[in-house]
């Protein structure tokens, strides 16, 4: 009996005691941070390890074949690819087609800001007022200046100084680059507070002389550069305006 009342008082405590749960690994945790933050900066001084560490870093995340080089991804997600040409630039002009009401030549003046007087281009036409008035009744007008002097193809395109003229496909003439004259920067003076209109401007004003008036159409182009050897202007027609068409184009051949 002493034997088994002593194996009772032993045994009983190890039944009836509560099961401890396992410690909370929290600690363990950061104290493992913390050493592997610590090794990693040491680690990192020696630039063999650093270069390890990175290759380790890349293959950590998902493979994806990125080309950096020869494409691009676009905000809609399309793949561009760098060594395609660069687009053809756009930008908007104050484009203003002038000329004597009788017996004078149509001017296509070009200005980037309508206070400027001074336009950075100015061409006359071999067209005559009248025979372009004809032409924009048909809804339609097309002209294509072209170039093909050997010996210009280097210069910039406002500065070749002749140019042949085709209008809606025909060749009528010419076209001939000038600079502003006081007259003309008069005339854009009286225009600076608009920038689409048409009209007419007493006689005196621009030409100098009492007997012709000049009729103008002022109004908003896209001028779009397509490299260096071709550029082209198209009217903006105003929300409520009629729907006139008309383009004039700068094409140089090589």
């Amino acid at each position: 009996m002493p034997k088994v009342d002593a194996l009772r008082r032993f045994l009983l405590p190890c039944f009836n005691s509560t099961p401890t749960s396992p410690a909370p690994p929290a600690p363990l945790t950061v104290s493992t941070k913390k050493r592997l933050s610590t090794s990693l900066r040491d680690d990192l001084d020696d630039p063999k390890q650093e270069k390890k560490f990175e290759e380790d870093q890349e293959d950590s995340y998902p493979t994806t074949p990125i080309s950096t080089t020869n494409t691009m991804t676009s905000a809609s997600g399309a793949a561009i690819s760098l060594s395609a040409p660069p687009r053809s630039s756009k930008t908007m002009v104050i484009g203003t087609i002038f000329g004597q009401r009788r017996g004078g030549h149509v001017w296509f003046c070009v200005q980037h800001d309508r206070l400027n007087t001074k336009p950075s281009l100015l061409l006359e036409l071999s067209i005559p007022t009248t025979t372009l008035i004809q032409e924009m009744r048909c809804g339609l007008v097309r002209i294509a200046l072209e170039s093909s002097d050997s010996e210009l193809n280097r210069c910039p395109l406002h500065s070749i100084p002749m140019w042949t003229l085709f209008c809606n496909g025909r060749k009528i003439g010419f076209a001939v680059r000038r600079r502003a004259t006081q007259q003309t920067r008069i005339m854009l003076k009286t225009m600076q507070s608009m920038t689409v209109g048409a009209g007419v401007i007493p006689s005196g004003l621009v030409s100098g002389t009492e007997s012709e008036e000049v009729l103008y159409m002022r109004a908003n182009y896209e001028c779009i550069i397509g490299g260096a050897d071709s550029e082209s202007f198209h009217l903006i027609n105003p929300d409520e305006g009629p729907g006139q068409e008309f383009s004039i184009f700068l094409l140089r051949s090589k």
